[in-house]
């Protein structure tokens, strides 16, 4: 398959992937509309950096292996279920601040300093999504083959990185308009906890699915 037609290819059915609801878009939108712009454009970043894990070990062969293991997709659903449970506590948990008027006030946004904080977390949150090693074997085997150049294989996955970046960086540039922002900001905490219950109910369906190799 040439170069151009495998980039349109793995565009259409990524972009598709992407758009789906799940955890990445919920902690997204979460991070976005309690915490602001900048915060949601770091966690987009992180998430689209996670990809890189899955594009390494999808080069070299590895993600047929574990998605035709057992063993090593129940690992992974323990550790993405048990870090997405992680995830919802901290939401349930959110609680409303006072501005200096005293008034009751959204979420308290992230400092510059915990930047690598709110990267890390949209790292984990992808690398460990045990759905994508299936994912992979699937968007892979439709592009690459086993004699392609490793330029070609590096050219799909940063491809793949820039519209997982491009399209959760619009979610948030979208969530972090002026309108939106003033109309939850009175409500964040609410949005922490109800988007928190969300991420708790993916966490609960990734580690009660069956694992079948």
């Amino acid at each position: 398959m040439e170069m151009l037609h495998g980039l349109v290819v793995i565009t259409f059915v990524h972009l598709l992937a992407a758009a789906s609801p799940g955890p990445d878009f919920v902690l997204v939108t979460q991070q976005t509309l309690s915490r602001g712009r900048r915060v949601g454009l770091l966690c987009s970043l992180g998430i689209a950096l996670g990809l890189s894990i899955h594009i390494v070990y999808s080069a070299f062969g590895l993600a047929a292996v574990i998605a035709n293991s057992a063993e090593a997709l129940w690992a992974i659903k323990l550790l993405g279920g048990a870090y997405l449970l992680y995830l919802g506590i901290k939401g349930l948990r959110s609680r409303p601040t006072l501005n200096e008027a005293g008034v009751v006030a959204g979420s308290v946004p992230d400092a510059p300093h915990s930047a690598w904080r709110v990267v890390g977390t949209g790292f984990l949150c992808n690398a460990l999504n045990p759905k994508a090693p299936i994912y992979f074997v699937a968007l892979f085997t439709i592009v690459l083959s086993p004699a392609m150049p490793l330029y070609q294989i590096a050219i799909y996955g940063a491809w793949i990185m820039l519209l997982q970046l491009g399209w959760f960086s619009a979610v948030a540039l979208l969530l972090s308009t002026p309108r939106i922002q003033r109309a939850f900001q009175r409500g964040s905490h609410w949005i922490d906890r109800v988007l928190g219950a969300a991420m708790i109910a993916l966490g609960l369906k990734v580690l009660m699915t069956r694992v079948s190799s």
